[in-house]
């Protein structure tokens, strides 16, 4: 296993990942908000960067994409945000999601040789394909930046064979369909689990649908939530119930996201 500054943030107990669209309402409320989730205890911060056609994301997600693209936000202003963050104090590793076309719009050698140089550890394209991912990951590893590859419910024989490739950790999917807080998640995840473990020794983590505290620390079976002989991830991957508090508070949303944060990190580490 290749150790990574993404893969070491789950070497401390079970992770926190937070992730946020940037531009919502304003890269100054989201670059606040990214500062307050390091000091609230998160390991890793996954920064959006806004498209506009996210098909992998809920209602919550792509209006805050939409609300933040009608704001101006662009790519070079997310990377310009990252060097920001990096230059005033945020040490956690920074991962950014988006999509194929804003890569391809860049420049995918422009797009990782950039990511290399203001501080982005890793980068996740939910839309891209594993027998597409070689288009981006050469790339990505030249300049140090771990491709993160994504296992959900339908991919079934190919989890292996994507465990066994992936960089930095591997982002399990709960549920079939798009981002969005849910009740229940309704994918297997701990035989997901067990079929990554069974790859590779890289971490993982479970994201999509995760809204709550309670919800948080069942997935990864902390406290009392632990059954004997379960497959239990390294860590959550928290988003729509994020951005959804910066959709209700505005800029003055980095108070109660921390206070949410923290909460979801002291419930996984029971």
């Amino acid at each position: 296993m290749k150790k990574t500054r993404l893969t070491e943030s789950f070497s401390r107990g079970k992770a926190f990942v937070g992730y946020v669209t940037c531009g919502d309402p304003d890269m100054d409320t989201t670059f606040e908000v990214a500062r307050v989730m390091q000091a609230a205890g998160a390991d890793i911060i996954e920064l959006g960067i806004p498209f506009s056609d996210p098909t992998a994301e809920g209602p919550v997600i792509m209006e805050a994409s939409m609300r933040a693209l009608a704001a101006g936000a662009t790519t070079e202003g997310v990377l310009h945000l990252a060097r920001r963050l990096r230059a005033e104090g945020v040490t956690i590793p920074i991962a950014f999601m988006t999509y194929a076309n804003v890569v391809y719009s860049y420049g995918i050698e422009r797009f990782a040789a950039r990511c290399a140089e203001v501080g982005v550890d890793g980068l996740i394209l939910p839309d891209v394909p594993f027998e597409e991912k070689e288009e981006f990951a050469p790339a990505c590893r030249a300049h140090g930046v771990d491709f993160v590859p994504l296992v959900a419910p339908t991919s079934e024989g190919r989890i292996a064979a994507i465990a066994r490739e992936a960089e930095g950790f591997v982002y399990i999917v709960s549920s079939l369909g798009v981002t969005g807080m849910r009740d229940r998640l309704d994918g297997n995840i701990p035989e997901m689990v067990r079929l990554v473990r069974q790859a590779t020794s890289l971490p993982c983590a479970v994201g999509f649908g995760i809204k709550s505290p309670e919800q948080a620390a069942a997935v990864v079976g902390a406290g009392g939530y632990a059954v004997p002989g379960v497959c239990y991830p390294d860590g959550v991957i928290v988003g729509s119930a994020i951005v959804d508090i910066i959709a209700r508070h505005g800029k003055n949303a980095p108070a109660a996201v921390g206070e949410f944060v923290r909460a979801i990190k002291e419930a996984i580490s029971k």
